[in-house]
């Protein structure tokens, strides 16, 4: 062969060059090594990463709960906390609702180690490609997001997920995991958690879901502003129903729901958004007072600012409506809060309680808790009044008391009501003036009840002493604030709130044994439930006692300074009270089944003082008689569902005796007080036996007050009252008054 025919031969020859080389590289032996070699430092890695990785603490906002308020019906009355979430028990929630989770999110929960590879695998392939979210976790990793995580779509985040559902699955029970997802998950409308669920879409609990309803809320969870029913559009409508089908189609093929079952189902439409239940309006006093009441019972607010309590309190709905709807009717609608300086400063409290139980059935604390936090049910800043009145009457039957000469107290008894009378037999000087001056003579304590006339029970607390009289009244529930033991206390003096006088009152109504307001009913947690103590239930005045007051409140309500509140609808008791200068107006009584105090207060300087009421609403002086006792007959007649036939029970009125003491000479003013003069209203008395006593006959029986004067004014004559009232604040000092009498 010659030269060219050699290297032509070579040519044609194979090389053991570059392609060869790369055959002997990549050959199968070398690439499955290199397989298994990725995949063993991937396990590796993947091992290092779950040593790494522990479950950590929950994130700051899974565990975030809010606080609901309920009425005694169990309808909401206010949630408070930044997120609306209660967490629950598995339990609560129906066996089918739970079911229609797992057929709706993850068939497989029951059987599954945790995780999804697969999806996983996608959703991170996705989120390195930029294609964002992407769903297929099982319910236990989303779980671990919302629970332990956050809802970065981030690699790191991606494989957090994977290991921490992995060992929560080895760690917690499917039912822990269950709970725990449909605890977290949003569901839309400001919703956190099934509960929460359950009343934004459905006004009723967890507890209270049927099928239908928990397959639309395990629906909803997919995409939950494009899902809600009342803002879907068609194409959100179809596909939210689609997707309720294929809950309950899965369902039926996992066995939990049969066949004739779902046919017989139809889709459950959510009602329609409701805005959050805030604290303004009556919300916020009713939170208020159940939050000052939980203080005493041993929930502090630390404990209630972590959330997750259900607080149900004694207040009826529909009395607290007709409570409302009776201010706003007889007051709120005459006021011209932005024309008027007057009217702009009037505020407006009242508390209504069962007597046989104590609790608060309604409460008024103001125009609204947004505008004006202060309570005006529970503040105890003003003067109740001639409320105080019928208290000293139970003090004087209690003790058993007499005149200054020895005649025993009842209704009977005749006091000398000249107005700016000296009182006998004390050691601080008090002459309190009557209304308007008048003087009435000789006058039965039930007439001087039913006119509210100062001097008689300025001289009646004498005679019991100011020391025994605040004792009873301590008993009774009025608070020892500003409470000196002096006589010009008994034109009530001192402060106390409606809350205060209707626990008073309604002790009175109760024949003497004690009533204490409380407005908790039940205070829940899952982790803790707290009993709300009983109150004490003591006698803390003799029935006779009681029953004695009650009568003497009947004859003011009907022939005396309370005929606003008289209707033939119910049985009534009741006094009128009006503070110095008319800073506060009060109307308090009660029926056999409910008693109720409403006051008026005079707010200025954006309530940092007191002002007086008088032009409220242009109608002249303000007084018990005129705007509380109409609130409080319009809110009595609601609440009692338009009257009651029940009556009093009275029994062991006492009488009491009945000298005709002469009447004094003036020997010095003391200021101005209250005296409500009444219009008899014509009404009969419900008992025979328990009339209205007259007025004393003329007789030379001894003085019941005081030894004869040197000299007698003239008596005013016996003629019928008129409606009105006003007194001044005494100041007890020797040598005189400090003021004219209102006008």
């Amino acid at each position: 062969m010659g030269r060219a025919d050699a290297r032509r031969a070579e040519a044609h020859e194979p090389r053991a060059g570059k392609g060869g080389g790369i055959r002997r590289l990549f050959t199968w032996k070398k690439m499955l090594g290199a397989f298994f070699g990725i995949v063993l430092l991937g396990m590796g890695a993947f091992g290092a990463l779950y040593l790494y990785v522990d479950v950590p603490a929950a994130n700051a906002m899974a565990e975030r709960q809010s606080n609901v308020y309920k009425y005694s019906d169990g309808t909401v009355i206010a949630r408070t906390g930044k997120v609306n979430r209660q967490i629950i028990d598995l339990a609560e929630v129906p066996k089918k609702v739970q079911h229609a989770f797992v057929a709706a999110e993850n068939k497989s929960f029951y059987k599954d180690q945790g995780v999804d590879l697969k999806g996983t695998t996608r959703a991170l392939f996705n989120t390195v490609s930029g294609k964002g979210k992407q769903g297929g976790s099982t319910i236990t990793q989303q779980y671990v997001k919302n629970y332990y995580l956050t809802q970065d779509p981030t690699v790191s985040r991606k494989l957090q997920e994977l290991v921490i559902s992995l060992k929560v699955d080895q760690r917690q029970s499917k039912d822990e995991i269950l709970a725990g997802y449909i605890n977290t998950a949003y569901y839309g409308r400001g919703a956190s958690g099934i509960q929460a669920a359950a009343q934004a879409y459905y006004g009723v609990d967890a507890k209270d879901l049927n099928v239908s309803q928990g397959a639309y809320l395990a629906s909803v969870l997919q995409a939950p502003s494009q899902y809600d029913w009342n803002s879907a559009t068609p194409t959100g409508k179809k596909l939210v129903k689609e997707r309720w089908a294929y809950t309950l189609r899965n369902m039926v093929g996992m066995k939990w729901l049969s066949p004739s079952e779902k046919a017989g189902l139809a889709f459950a439409a959510p009602q329609k958004p409701k805005p959050a239940q805030g604290l303004e309006g009556q919300r916020g006093y009713l939170v208020e007072a159940a939050n000052r009441e939980l203080e005493k019972q041993g929930v502090t607010e630390q404990d209630r600012d972590a959330g997750g309590w259900t607080f149900t309190l004694t207040v009826d709905k529909k009395r607290q409506k007709a409570l409302e709807n009776a201010v706003d009717d007889q007051l709120e609608s005459k006021l011209d809060r932005e024309g008027s300086k007057v009217d702009a400063g009037v505020q407006a409290g009242a508390t209504s309680v069962d007597p046989k139980t104590g609790k608060v059935v309604a409460l008024y604390g103001g125009e609204d808790y947004i505008k004006h936090y202060i309570s005006n049910a529970t503040r105890q800043d003003y003067q109740p009044a001639s409320t105080f009145k019928p208290l000293v009457l139970a003090s004087a039957l209690e003790n058993e008391s007499t005149t200054q000469t020895g005649n025993l107290i009842g209704l009977n008894t005749v006091y000398d009501g000249t107005s700016k009378r000296p009182v006998v037999g004390s050691d601080t000087p008090f002459d309190p003036q009557n209304e308007d001056g008048r003087s009435y003579g000789p006058i039965s304590v039930q007439k001087a009840m039913n006119s509210s006339v100062n001097s008689v029970f300025a001289q009646m607390i004498v005679d019991v002493t100011p020391a025994k009289a605040k004792e009873t009244a301590l008993a009774l529930g009025v608070p020892d604030k500003n409470f000196p033991e002096r006589p010009a206390v008994s034109l009530g003096t001192m402060n106390a709130s409606t809350w205060d006088m209707a626990g008073a009152y309604a002790t009175l109504d109760n024949h003497g044994r004690k009533v204490t307001p409380h407005i908790l009913q039940s205070a829940e947690h899952r982790d803790r439930t707290v009993t709300p103590e009983k109150p004490k239930r003591e006698q803390a005045i003799s029935r006779a006692s009681a029953d004695t007051v009650t009568k003497a409140l009947t004859g003011v309500v009907d022939a005396g300074s309370g005929s606003a509140a008289n209707t033939s609808a119910y049985d009534a008791a009741g006094k009128t009270g009006t503070s110095e200068d008319n800073k506060s107006a009060w109307f308090a009584g009660y029926t056999p089944e409910l008693t109720t105090v409403v006051a008026l207060f005079g707010e200025g300087d954006g309530g940092r003082k007191q002002v007086s009421l008088t032009g409220t609403a242009n109608s002249g002086r303000a007084n018990g008689g005129g705007f509380p006792a109409r609130i409080w007959a319009d809110y009595t007649l609601g609440a009692l569902g338009g009257g009651s036939d029940k009556r009093f029970d009275l029994q062991d009125v006492e009488r009491g005796e009945v000298p005709a003491p002469p009447t004094p000479t003036r020997t010095h003013s003391q200021e101005p007080t209250e005296t409500e003069e009444p219009t008899p209203s014509g009404r009969p008395s419900e008992t025979p036996s328990e009339t209205t006593p007259s007025e004393a006959p003329t007789t030379s029986a001894p003085p019941a007050t005081t030894p004869p004067p040197t000299t007698t004014p003239p008596t005013a004559p016996e003629t019928p009252p008129l409606p009105g009232e006003g007194d001044g604040r005494p100041g007890e000092r020797p040598g005189g008054g400090n003021g004219a009498a209102p006008q």
